[in-house]
């Protein structure tokens, strides 16, 4: 077994592949002709999208909508970069909501955080090891 992707439900898959690509600087592999569910270019693992409407259709009971104005979900996705101060200021030009800037933390780790155009939350890091 092995961590194939993760995906983000969210209210506009077109809108997020967008918004990841200029703030985060991937750039979009997949996009379904009915705009309900695309991937980015990140690597090893997949980080994809999905329209809500899948969510329902899919899982019993629906899924929670994520909302930019409600504390964030318990979970985050993290993207190492050595540079978290440029990576910061890029996500937040486009349009990414800062929580937390860049700190250096005690085990010598450069992290910050912020929010995607639906709230989820997004981790920025250096490197460990």
């Amino acid at each position: 077994m092995h961590f194939a992707y993760t995906i983000l439900y969210v209210s506009d898959v077109t809108a997020s592949l967008a918004h990841y690509e200029a703030a985060y600087g991937f750039a979009t592999r997949f996009l379904h002709e009915s705009g309900t569910y695309g991937e980015l270019d990140t690597g090893a693992t997949t980080l994809g999208f999905a329209a809500l409407e899948l969510g329902e259709m899919n899982l019993p009971g629906g899924v929670e909508s994520p909302n930019r104005e409600r504390r964030p979900f318990p979970s985050e996705i993290a993207f190492a970069t050595p540079d978290v101060d440029s990576a910061y200021q890029r996500a937040v030009s486009a349009g990414a909501i800062g929580v937390s800037t860049p700190t250096q933390k005690p085990w010598g780790q450069t992290v910050a955080y912020l929010r995607d155009l639906d709230g989820h939350l997004v981790e920025l890091c250096t490197p460990i090891g």
